[in-house]
């Protein structure tokens, strides 16, 4: 049987031992037993997790080591009638048995007039999707700005443009989400670096804003900071020159142009995400032409 035991020093005094029986990777049901056992200081009790519970064969030979061992089974079993086969095999074999979600189960059945799905593994995919989402967060911050260019190769997504035109909120934004985003500033004197050339073109999006606005960010940014910036910065027409730049830039290199001026954060990913999406799961070329 596949079994994962807690590490344990070899006492006659040990406690017996507790049984996590689980239709998935028994995640809850040790996470469970390791908290109450927690609450007993110096005592020592075996976890042995038993996960991918499925048979009767199955059933029969943890109940055996259960009674043999006088240990407790604590379940998490979705599958109904596999949750049956174990508390009935337990009951006549006079094991204690722990039902830890089948109560739980049929309350949420009544409250929302449903039946559960019956399937089990279900938490580690929702606890893998939170780990993912983190890794995402952790990279974005990491390659934040330009940060980090030696690791571009690892983005899924990078967000290039000049200054002011949003690309660090969406790049967190699109974190959050659960990609990982690099996102590169375009100065118009200073040549981008090398790494952005040697990545695949399809996971390179240049964002654009109209000058007008930029300017009245660079405005406001310079306001608020009470920093000196320079008058070229917030200068309108060097705006515009530096937007119009971009644009060819993006042309040259074969980058998709997003243009997101008046448009809202959710917007823009979604649209991002589309675009990726599309590209890389059906194989679609981007017409550098266009603008979105």
């Amino acid at each position: 049987m596949d079994q994962t035991k807690t590490p344990v020093s070899q006492d006659a005094s040990l406690a017996p031992p507790i049984y996590v029986v689980s239709g998935g990777e028994g995640l809850v049901g040790s996470e469970v037993a390791r908290l109450v056992i927690s609450q007993f200081e110096g005592v020592q009790v075996p976890v042995i997790v038993i996960p991918n519970v499925h048979t009767p064969e199955q059933i029969s030979e943890v109940i055996e080591e259960a009674r043999v061992s006088r240990g407790t089974i604590l379940h998490t079993l979705m599958e109904p009638g596999v949750r049956r086969d174990l508390m009935r095999k337990a009951r006549d074999n006079r094991v204690v048995e722990i039902d830890l979600v089948g109560s739980v189960l049929a309350r949420v059945a009544t409250l929302v007039g449903k039946e559960p799905l019956g399937k089990p593994g279900l938490y580690k995919q929702r606890l893998s999707t939170y780990f993912d989402r983190l890794e995402a967060i952790e990279y974005s911050i990491k390659h934040d700005d330009g940060a980090r260019t030696d690791e571009l190769h690892d983005a899924e997504i990078v967000l290039v443009g000049i200054s002011r035109v949003g690309k660090t909120p969406l790049s967190m934004y699109l974190a959050v989400l659960g990609w990982k985003v690099a996102n590169i500033p375009l100065v118009k004197e200073v040549p981008p670096p090398e790494a952005l050339f040697q990545i695949d073109r399809r996971r390179v999006i240049g964002l654009v804003v109209e000058a007008e606005q930029i300017t009245a960010r660079r405005r406001h940014r310079q306001r608020r900071t009470g920093m000196a910036f320079g008058s070229r910065y917030v200068s309108q027409e060097t705006t515009e020159d530096e937007v119009e730049w971009a644009r060819r830039l993006f042309r040259q290199h074969g980058w998709a142009t997003l243009n997101l001026t008046d448009r809202s954060i959710e917007e823009s990913a979604d649209e991002i995400i589309a675009l990726v999406a599309r590209w890389f799961k059906h194989g679609t070329e981007i017409d550098p032409s266009g603008e979105s």
